[in-house]
């Protein structure tokens, strides 16, 4: 929980607007839950930007098996946003302790 908020607030730091907390992606007769949906406001000289962040804390008894996780989630949420949501570009945030592992 305390990790999503630490990425809540660097969207917000960086100017970003969360839109959705959580991010619904509605395909057909399924219905899947990304973390956040943000949106950068439109500037003069480029298109606003969109995007879906999922957060991952890696915490379970098996960091291999986190990330095979991980990655299978990043891939059906990718497929299905290019269906629903194509002008939103898909984020996995992981902690630094994570990233580092």
């Amino acid at each position: 929980m305390m990790l999503r908020l630490n990425y809540v607030y660097a969207l917000i730091k960086d100017d970003w607007t969360i839109t959705d907390d959580p991010y619904v992606i509605q395909y057909r007769r399924t219905t899947l839950y990304a973390d956040l949906g943000a949106e950068r406001p439109i500037a003069a000289e480029r298109d606003g930007q969109k995007l879906v962040v999922e957060v991952k804390s890696f915490v379970g008894a098996s960091k291999i098996q986190d990330l095979k996780q991980t990655l299978g989630q990043y891939d059906i949420y990718r497929y299905l946003l290019e269906e629903t949501a194509p002008d939103r570009k898909l984020y996995v945030a992981v902690g630094a302790i994570a990233y580092k592992g």
